[in-house]
């Protein structure tokens, strides 16, 4: 969930004259590889202001590495960095959730173990990434479970759609409270940390342990229009978050606690993600089974509590070169699909989407950076679409269509909707006020034979078809996100297949 400008993380500010290094030095590496005569010829001419290129090339053509510490700290500290990403980011994440009010109306602020609830829909406005919805209000808390279980009531929910999607700090689903995984009565269940042993109350439903001892709870709750707000906020006024010492005292108060874990931020220190990476490892201890991997990590400072100043010079620069490409990479292999089953355009998701957990590439980058976490498939399945039908990125200049035939609307047992966003992951500001077209949207119509088509463009159709009209950005990449909340088997194996997004000017 990208961050506002002056709450975004540095490592997400990489100045553009280092991204354009980077940039060089990748490209001069290749072709020196093809190229050794005239890449040494290029190198006679190049600009003092660009130092690591010759550092880059200079081994392909040498054949030696003058500084084998730093070149390996840095193809180590890649990998961690990838590895370590969602604790990096959530440490982030849960201080300016916990500890930074910024506009508690849209964007989470409550002391740690209590609920922040959004009071109306997302709009353009909340500009902290992550592609939110426009279909539920947001109901989230950070939870310590280091010292005893926290009890999770909702009341009776009726036959609306919720959930309560329960996430590690690594950005794993590790269970669901909700209408499909628990049912719509009212009831309490308890959430239970990695080292709990104890008795619960009979009235209380053990989930299953949490991997971590802090995690992060994400409600949703269907809102059906905006005359449905307050019958929606009166339902999260009722969910309860309860330390089990607490539980069953009707006049018992939730103490508020806002301590947590301060990042360093590498506009103060540049090593500072290595440092905020170290502390959260610490504090939420890996899985006995990546031992391994962290005695390769711990040669370059990075591990549970260890102290990356310590390193020598070299390995500390190129942690810090490590850092400072890890996020463009992440976001490089988000756009390139390569995680997603490719139909018409649209990326269908892999079955452990929610849950990758060794795989860390697409735990950090598609679960972790491009939404905080993502949905197991049984819950919801996410198609994001980049493209036309003809291959080419959606442009902002240009008007495109997506039509449903008769009877192949998307099939779910909830609902689905159609939501644009901007390069930055946030919803696309319009004078419409219009961010999403899909299931509950009213005044839609319809095609002659049944079918539907949505119009997708920065500027206002004709009055004939503005009802359908999902706003696109003006400048700048954008990209669409098509929503099925519960969706049915043909969803999840991709055998419904999406209609491609055509362009029509």
């Amino acid at each position: 969930m990208t961050q506002t400008s002056q709450n975004n993380p540095a490592w997400r500010r990489i100045p553009e004259d280092v991204a354009d290094a980077a940039v060089t030095v990748a490209r001069a590496a290749g072709r020196a590889v093809l190229h050794p005569k005239s890449t040494v010829e290029r190198a006679r001419h190049l600009p003092d202001i660009v130092p690591m290129l010759g550092q880059a090339v200079k081994p392909l053509l040498t054949g030696r590495v003058d500084d084998w510490r730093g070149e390996y700290a840095y193809t180590l500290g890649q990998q961690a960095f990838v590895y370590g990403f969602p604790y990096i980011y959530n440490a982030t994440l849960r201080h300016d959730w916990v500890t930074q009010p910024r506009n508690p109306s849209t964007v989470p602020y409550a002391p740690v173990n209590h609920f922040w609830h959004a009071e109306r829909l997302l709009d353009a406005t909340y500009r902290d990434g992550g592609c939110p919805n426009n279909d539920t209000l947001y109901s989230a808390a950070w939870v310590n479970l280091g010292g005893e279980p926290v009890v999770l009531s909702h009341p009776d929910m009726g036959d609306r759609y919720f959930t309560f999607e329960l996430v590690g700090i690594t950005s794993d689903n590790f269970d669901y409270v909700g209408q499909r995984t628990t049912g719509s009565g009212a009831g309490s269940f308890a959430l239970v940390g990695p080292e709990w042993q104890g008795e619960l109350p009979a009235e209380v439903r053990r989930l299953k342990k949490a991997p971590s001892p802090w995690v992060l709870i994400l409600g949703r709750t269907l809102v059906s229009g905006p005359d449905d707000v307050p019958r929606v906020r009166e339902l999260q006024r009722q969910y309860r978050l309860t330390p089990l010492s607490l539980f069953g005292r009707p006049d018992a108060t939730v103490p508020e606690s806002r301590a947590v874990l301060t990042p360093v931020l590498a506009e103060e220190d540049p090593l500072g993600p290595w440092k905020t990476l170290n502390a959260m490892l610490a504090e939420n201890p890996p899985p006995s089974h990546h031992h391994v991997l962290l005695q390769q990590f711990a040669q370059i400072g990075v591990g549970p509590g260890l102290d990356v100043e310590a390193q020598p010079d070299a390995v500390k620069r190129s942690l810090i070169r490590a850092a400072a490409v890890g996020v463009p990479l992440l976001r490089q292999q988000i756009l390139s699909g390569d995680w997603a089953h490719l139909v018409n355009g649209w990326r269908y998701p892999p079955p452990q989407m929610g849950r990758f957990g060794d795989d860390f590439l697409k735990r950090a980058a598609d679960q972790s950076l491009i939404g905080v976490a993502a949905n197991d498939p049984a819950e919801a399945v996410y198609l994001f679409n980049f493209d036309d039908a003809e291959g080419n990125k959606l442009a902002p200049e240009g008007r495109y269509e997506l039509r449903f035939p008769a009877g192949a609307l998307p099939p779910v047992d909830a609902f689905w909707s159609l939501t644009a966003y901007g390069e930055d992951m946030n919803l696309i500001p319009n004078p419409a006020d219009r961010y999403s077209v899909g299931d509950r949207s009213t005044g839609l119509r319809w095609d002659e034979d049944g079918g539907l088509t949505i119009h997708l463009q920065s500027e206002a159709p004709d009055q004939e078809r503005e009802a359908n009209w999902l706003p696109t950005a003006k400048k700048g990449a954008w990209f669409v996100a098509l929503r099925m909340y519960r969706p049915r088997p043909e969803v999840i194996d991709a055998t419904w297949e999406c209609p491609a997004l055509t362009r029509v000017a």
